[in-house]
């Protein structure tokens, strides 16, 4: 072991593995439950909706796959002899995309149980609450894209 490649660096990469999914997965479990909670109130009134209701449930679900894939990348990068800096890359990696899916996460089942609780009233809304569960669900997808970007870039040529 060298100053460069502590034999305690790949616990930062499996830390950033286990943030990408749990964090991720916690943000899809609330928005889903949360959207799912105002498609079931919606569906008392109006159950012929409740199928065109059901888009927040599945962008929601969306955001469990973005620290899927961030995690599977990671653990793939992970080895017994690795840099800090490998390590640290992917710990930050793995926070981006679970820490981005949890804001998607509220933001989408926030929006999506006043969304379809709203359109369910109001037909006219649907585009609209379309158009904001597309950015609430975007924020997940940065974090993506910069985890990606991020986990790149770990995989340097360090010797250890």
């Amino acid at each position: 072991m060298t100053a460069l490649c502590p034999v305690y660096a790949p616990f930062f990469g499996a830390m950033g593995c286990a943030s990408a999914i749990v964090f991720s997965c916690f943000g899809a479990a609330y928005g889903t439950a949360k959207s799912g909670v105002g498609i079931s109130a919606m569906s008392v009134m109006r159950p012929e909706l409740m199928v065109k209701s059901v888009i927040p449930v599945v962008m929601a679900g969306i955001i469990g796959i973005y620290g899927l894939v961030v995690a599977v990348l990671i653990a793939d990068g992970l080895k017994q002899q690795m840099s800090l800096f490998t390590g640290f890359v992917q710990l930050g990696s793995g926070l981006a995309v679970g820490l981005s899916g949890v804001a998607a996460g509220f933001a989408v089942g926030i929006a999506g149980d006043a969304g379809v609780r709203g359109s369910a009233q109001q037909p006219r809304l649907y585009v609209g609450m379309i158009l904001i569960l597309i950015f609430a669900e975007v924020l997940g997808l940065y974090g993506f894209i910069v985890a990606l970007i991020m986990n790149t870039k770990a995989n340097t040529d360090v010797i250890c």
